[in-house]
C-alpha cells in the first residue's frame, strides 16, 4: 500500500507551524516558527500582530518542511489546515495557503479541528497507542475531558465554564510579575514552593459533572494579592505559585481519573500546552497507578501548537472519508466534534 504523505500546516495563535508527515504517525518535518518574544511585551498575544507575522512567515516556513523532510510539492498526497478553534485572521492566513497548495497541487483538502490535533500528538509520541481512551486536553484556551472512541470519534464529556486553565495560569503569572508565557513561568517557581501554603478554592461543581472552573480560583488568587498588599505584607512568588498550581492539578486530576474509572478506561492520554506542566503529569501519573490506569502525554514539543499534530489529524480524517472543499472558511469558535 502506498504511503500518504501530509503537508500540514498550524497558524490558530501564535505559531506558524508546517509539517510533513508519512502515514500519520512518522514526523518527516515539524518547522514551528514562534513569536513568543515579541509577544512577551504585551503580555499576551496581539491578534493583529500574529496575522501580520503569519502572512510575513508562512511561505519560507512552508518550504522549510519540505526542504527539512526531503520532499517536493510533487510528493505531498494531501492538505491538512487547522480551521478552527483559534484567533480568526491568523486561521485565515493557514487556510489560505493551503487551499492555493490543495488547488494549484489537485490533492485534497482535509480541515482540522485544532483541539482534536492536540489528542492526536498523542499518537505521533505513542505508536503502540489506538482508541478508545479518556484524554484530558487542557492548554490556554481549552479545558476538555474527552472520550476517544476511535479515531476522529470524540465525545466531549466536561468542558470549562469559563476560564482554561492555561489562561488561569497566565492570569496568575501578570499578577505576581512573572509575565508571558505564564504557565511554564508558574511551573518553575512552583518548584521552589509549598503548595499547602495558601488554601485556594476547588470548584468540583455539582456531583457528577466532568465540568471545569477555574474563574472562581482566579478572584481568590486575586483578592489574596490585594490583602496582602494592603496590609504590606511580604508575598512568596513561589508559595502562590505552588498553592495555585496544586488547586488546579487538583481538579484535572479529579476529573480524569474519575472519567477512566466511570467510563472503565485503562489509558488516560493528556494534551495541549498545559500538558507540558510537571506537577499535573506527576499528580496525574502517581494517581492513575493506584488504579492500574496508563498515563500517556506528548514530548513538550508536542503539546503547544505544532503541524505535526494538525498532519496526523488530516490522515485519519482523509482515510476515514472525511475531506474539506475549497470553500472551507475559518471557525474561530469550532467545538470538539463538529465538522465544516
Amino acid at each position: 500500500m502506498k504511503s500518504v504523505i501530509t503537508l500540514a500546516i498550524e497558524s490558530s495563535c501564535d505559531e506558524t507551524s508546517v509539517a510533513v508527515i508519512r502515514d500519520g504517525r512518522q514526523v518527516m518535518s515539524n518547522i514551528i516558527s514562534t513569536q513568543m518574544d515579541e509577544h512577551k511585551k504585551f503580555g499576551g498575544v496581539v491578534p493583529e500582530v500574529a496575522s501580520r507575522r503569519h502572512i510575513e512567515n508562512i511561505q519560507g516556513v512552508v518550504q522549510e518542511s519540505l526542504d527539512e523532510a526531503g520532499v517536493t510539492f510533487g510528493d505531498i498526497d494531501i492538505v491538512g489546515v487547522t480551521y478552527g478553534a483559534g484567533l480568526v485572521g491568523a486561521l485565515l492566513v493557514g487556510l489560505s495557503t493551503a487551499k492555493a497548495i490543495s488547488f494549484a497541487l489537485g490533492v485534497p483538502l482535509v480541515g482540522v479541528n485544532h483541539i482534536e490535533g492536540h489528542i492526536c500528538a498523542n499518537f505521533i509520541a505513542h505508536e503502540e497507542l489506538e482508541p478508545p481512551f479518556a484524554c484530558l486536553v487542557v492548554s490556554g484556551g481549552h479545558t476538555h475531558m474527552v472520550e476517544v472512541r476511535g479515531y476522529g470519534d470524540y465525545n466531549v464529556l466536561g468542558m470549562t465554564r469559563d476560564d482554561a486553565a492555561g489562561e488561569a495560569f497566565d492570569k496568575l503569572a501578570r499578577a505576581i510579575g512573572l509575565g508571558y508565557p505564564g504557565g511554564s513561568k508558574i511551573d518553575r517557581a512552583a518548584k521552589l514552593g509549598d503548595r499547602n501554603a495558601i488554601d485556594f478554592p476547588r470548584a468540583y461543581l455539582e456531583k457528577g459533572s466532568y465540568d471545569f472552573s477555574f474563574s472562581g480560583l482566579k478572584s481568590a488568587a486575586l483578592n489574596y494579592l490585594n490583602s496582602k498588599k494592603m496590609k504590606k505584607e511580604d508575598i512568596s512568588i513561589e508559595d502562590v505559585s505552588a498553592s495555585y498550581q496544586e488547586a488546579i492539578v487538583d481538579v484535572l486530576a479529579e476529573r480524569s481519573i474519575r472519567a477512566c474509572l466511570e467510563k472503565g478506561y485503562k489509558t488516560l492520554a493528556i494534551a495541549g500546552g498545559v500538558a507540558a506542566n510537571s506537577r499535573l503529569r506527576e499528580r496525574l501519573e502517581g494517581d492513575a497507578k493506584v488504579h492500574g490506569i496508563n498515563v500517556k502525554y506528548p514530548p513538550i514539543e508536542l503539546c503547544t501548537d505544532n503541524a505535526a499534530m494538525i498532519g496526523c489529524a488530516a490522515y485519519y480524517d482523509y482515510i476515514g472519508g472525511k475531506v474539506s472543499s475549497l470553500d472551507l472558511n475559518a471557525v474561530p469558535g469550532l467545538r470538539i466534534g463538529e465538522r465544516e
